[in-house]
């Protein structure tokens, strides 16, 4: 991966956490973290990874952001200083959750041992 590829990764992902925090109510309760973002080579497409907790959430609320996109891309598009303009995709971050699994089942053993 190019050094302005991995650049323009982490500007999307500081700025699109940065408009989801100040513009986006969701439900109450409701965590939401950008964990990673990639950029097509071309730079015309961005996925935007989300990690929800509760995770019963999660798909409601990356549905949630989807119908939200014509914000956050008009948000997104003001900050950036670049052409072309990455189109935005939100999409579950299911390594997060797997990682969590894992780590609840490494738990559960431990205690089990005592």
């Amino acid at each position: 991966m190019s050094k302005r590829l991995q650049r323009v990764n982490e500007l999307i992902k500081e700025q699109i956490s940065r408009i989801i925090l100040r513009e986006i109510e969701f439900f109450p309760n409701i965590l939401v973290t950008v964990t990673r973002v990639e950029t097509s080579s071309d730079f015309r497409d961005t996925n935007v990874f989300i990690s929800v907790l509760p995770e019963k959430n999660r798909s409601k609320t990356v549905d949630f952001l989807n119908r939200k996109i014509g914000l956050l891309q008009r948000e997104i598009n003001k900050s950036l200083r670049m052409k072309p303009l990455p189109r935005l995709n939100f999409l579950e971050e299911r390594e997060t959750a797997e990682a969590g699994k894992i780590e609840e089942i490494l738990v559960r053993l431990k205690t089990e041992e005592k």
